[in-house]
């Protein structure tokens, strides 16, 4: 899910926004999406909801009896599907249209009747994988053999079946289960911390204003101009959290702790191995990840010494690693012509692929601009049986065209995705989620690249090496240190505050480079990382951006071959392992070759945003 500034006016027509916020009434139909394709009415929603909840009845009959015969386990198999179709459009509309307006009390209280129709659902079907689990792969083959019908089901009853070895007893999964919630504490109490209890000083902004410094007014201030703003920023977020670093040492450690727990409980050689056999990718990607980028750091050390110079700065500070470059360019650009704009830039995907998006843009999938009460933000959504939706605040930037093309990467996956396969293999995996969207961007700064004057170009570059600083080495950087942490704990090193905050200066320091000067403050900086109370994850950040730049590069070379791989890749849903779907695809994610296309490109655009730069010196 990407984010892009919403804007700050009423709908005037294609000549953009202005003055106040409008209410949801004053947006033409036509900029709206469609919800009404899902179901015509709120009557109607109420309708299906009540049909689901005998369908969860008669599933749970078939409790202790799907291995009575082949015919009853695809009886159930085709029931499950049709109640969960109805389970995905039940929900989706229902937190979809509460999206429109979040402030419809009504909306709200029928959004949270889905989610709590969404956990008991998954409550009434949770005998299936235990029972698969205990009839075994010689019962399933069997049932398979017995019904050419259950033929479809093979991939799915073997991935299943793949962690037949780390399944306890049912006494034993009853008790990890009546963990959950226990071991959900740390992050619950780092949520609660940093984003009701921490209070942050207030600082002076630009024009001398009293500005309450907040973590979501942190990235902008970030990028401020006046270079004591930036300071202050950084200080005052940073000097907050290091006043608690022991207390979140204490919940960080607690997080690794629950997740060496559940992985010793299942008999995992290590909670890295527990986290990715999930998506069965081996612990070798992982660190092949880690060492291609540290081996391509000096490429980043030159992205930070062309930083200092551009910036005209005697030392430079992580404190300016967000500040642009080059300014955005200020003339708004029409909704139409950023269609336009992203028409054009994936034209290299073939005709089949440009039909769906056009589409898309005509048929009234996308909800495009701000409205009073509308959620923030932008993402692509839906469920089987229904096109994608896209939610976007459109505000005329450039960044808000990259987001159209990154939303619509994720919305034309999933339809691929749900045109080409069952039910069953519909939805990809979390693996390949950044990789069409991320494909959309590379092809779209490519086709900009070509036809922009030179200050547009400037902040073109400069967008791109900040994507590759952020997604690949950033991201990488928090792999590395999550790897590490979960390592010292389970050799039985406590993770105090003191520990994380060396071994987090040190990971800066190699990283960034000879050029970068570390306040100490940011040794503390691991304890604002959300993302590290879900660990193992950020890596696939990096491998779906570097998965993207080896496929754009592909179609932009190839011709109706490349086209036709992409179009199968974003056609397999999860009918297959990631891994195998991608080298299909024509990338190889167990070698560094990817990876080291992405930071050969890296090298390339720092050296040519430097020569632009120069010319203009």
């Amino acid at each position: 899910m990407s984010h892009c500034r919403p804007y700050s006016g009423t709908f005037t027509g294609e000549a953009g926004p202005s003055g106040r916020i409008p209410p949801r009434s004053e947006i033409p139909q036509e900029y709206t999406w469609n919800l009404e394709a899902v179901f015509p009415s709120a009557d109607e929603w109420e309708e299906s909801f009540l049909l689901l909840g005998g369908e969860m009845e008669r599933l749970g009959g078939y409790c202790g009896r799907l291995f009575e015969s082949p015919e009853t386990l695809l009886e159930f198999l085709k029931l499950e599907e049709a109640a969960s179709e109805r389970l995905g459009k039940l929900y989706a509309y229902a937190v979809m249209k509460s999206h429109e307006d979040t402030a419809d009390a009504a909306r709200q209280a029928r959004a949270d009747r889905a989610g709590t129709l969404l956990a008991a659902y998954g409550a009434a079907l949770s005998f299936y994988r235990p029972e698969v689990l205990a009839a075994g792969q010689e019962k399933v083959n069997g049932a398979i053999e017995g019904c050419s019908a259950l033929g479809k089901y093979r991939h799915h009853f073997d991935d299943l079946l793949r962690t037949a070895g780390h399944v306890l007893g049912l006494q034993e999964e009853e008790i990890l289960a009546r963990s959950g919630e226990i071991a959900r504490t740390p992050e619950n109490a780092f949520s609660l911390l940093t984003n009701a209890d921490l209070t942050f000083p207030v600082i002076l902004d630009e024009a001398g204003r009293e500005t309450e410094l907040s973590e979501e007014r942190y990235y902008l201030l970030s990028r401020s101009k006046d270079r004591r703003v930036r300071k202050d920023a950084f200080e005052g977020l940073f000097t907050t959290y290091g006043k608690y670093r022991n207390t979140l040492a204490a919940l960080y450690s607690g997080s690794v702790k629950s997740d060496l727990f559940y992985s010793r409980a299942r008999k995992y050689p290590s909670a890295l191995e527990a986290s990715l056999h999930g998506d069965n990718i081996s612990p070798s990607v992982y660190s092949m990840v880690v060492d291609t980028v540290n081996r391509n750091l000096d490429a980043l050390h030159g992205y930070m010494a062309l930083r200092k110079k551009a910036l005209g700065l005697e030392e430079l500070r992580m404190y300016d690693l967000n500040v642009p470059l080059a300014d955005e360019p200020e003339t708004r650009i029409l909704y139409g012509k950023a269609v336009e704009m992203v028409t054009d830039g994936l034209a290299p995907l073939g005709a089949e692929y440009l039909d769906v998006l056009k589409k898309g843009f005509s048929s009234r999938w996308i909800d495009v601009f701000e409205n009073q009460g509308k959620r923030k933000g932008a993402y692509s959504w839906g469920s089987y049986g229904t096109h994608p939706y896209m939610l976007l605040n459109y505000n005329g930037t450039l960044r808000d065209v990259f987001t159209i093309a990154h939303e619509a990467g994720h919305s034309l996956h999933t339809w691929f995705s749900h045109a080409g396969q069952p039910q069953v293999y519909a939805d990809y995996t979390i693996f390949l989620a950044e990789v069409a969207s991320t494909t959309n961007e590379a092809l779209l700064l490519e086709s900009l690249l070509e036809k922009a004057p030179k200050e547009e170009k400037i902040f073109l570059l400069n967008h791109y090496l900040d994507q590759v600083r952020t997604t690949v080495y950033r991201q990488t950087m928090f792999a590395e240190f999550e790897r590490e942490t979960h390592s010292l704990a389970e050799k039985g090193e406590a993770l105090t505050a003191e520990l994380l905050c060396a071994l987090w200066k040190e990971l800066n320091e190699r990283y960034h480079g000879p050029e970068m000067v570390l306040d100490d403050a940011l040794s503390v900086e691991w304890a604002r990382i959300p993302h590290f109370y879900s660990a193992f994850y950020v890596y696939k950040y990096v491998t779906g951006f570097a998965a993207a730049g080896c496929l754009s590069s592909n179609i932009l070379r190839g011709g109706e071959e490349e086209r036709r791989r992409y179009i199968r890749f974003l056609s397999r849903g999860s009918s297959a392992y990631s891994l195998d779907i991608l080298r299909e695809a024509g990338v190889d994610m167990t070698s560094p070759v990817p990876l080291e296309q992405t930071l050969r490109s890296f090298r390339e655009k720092t050296a040519l945003l430097e020569e632009l730069l120069e010319q203009g010196s």
